[in-house]
């Protein structure tokens, strides 16, 4: 799917329409000290392997893809969860 790079959009800080940039949200890198990365690690660690049992196939064929907004005006960043699709074009 095609999507323009900038739009208007309303903005919850401005309390107006303006103009907004668009992007692919990316989740970010993992704490290794978080306390329920902690846990996981003490589940899994000696005998007895994995606490869940581990995903091995995926029944979905695409992925969710979240879309977050930037307003030009106050920068202000907001997130929408996006449509179920292969592949985002983002300024065709």
């Amino acid at each position: 799917m095609k999507m323009q790079k900038e739009m208007r959009k309303f903005c919850p800080k401005c309390k107006s329409h303006t103009v907004q940039s668009v992007g692919i949200y990316k989740k970010g890198k993992d704490r290794k000290t978080a306390l329920g990365a902690r846990r996981h690690a003490e589940d899994k660690k000696g005998y007895g392997g994995q606490k869940f049992p581990e995903l091995k196939r995926t029944a979905k064929t695409t992925k969710k893809i979240t879309l977050r907004y930037t307003c030009k005006t106050c920068q202000n960043k907001s997130m929408r969860e996006g449509m179920r699709m292969r592949k985002l074009e983002i300024g065709a």
